[in-house]
């Protein structure tokens, strides 16, 4: 499990990459604790590199990777967040790998 520790000023965005295992049926998940109304955070949505063509696709079972962005929202808050790659069907399966970042909101921009 990776660990880091970012900065952000209030309105300011953080784009995290996470290699997805979602072909094998995992998903990511994330939880916030500490001032859970600190940050935002939101999937980013695939695209397809040119208007009118599909979305990226890969090959069964290979890795796809997954952006977040984390806003900075409050400032003076910390928060923790908790990505778990997880497959849903199985909620009684430890996580195949996590993610956790900590977040220290500043002033605004």
């Amino acid at each position: 499990m990776e660990v880091r520790g970012i900065t952000l000023r209030a309105g300011e965005a953080y784009e995290l990459r996470l290699t997805g295992r979602g072909a094998r049926g995992y998903v990511w998940t994330w939880q916030v604790s500490g001032n859970a109304d600190a940050v935002s955070v939101a999937e980013v949505a695939q695209v397809a590199e040119a208007p009118g063509s599909a979305p990226p696709r890969a090959e069964p079972g290979a890795p796809l990777a997954r952006t977040y962005v984390v806003r900075g929202r409050r400032p003076g808050g910390r928060a923790r967040i908790r990505f778990a790659q997880v497959r849903p069907p199985y909620p009684e399966e430890a996580p195949y790998d996590e993610f956790v970042l900590d977040v220290e909101v500043t002033g605004g921009t």
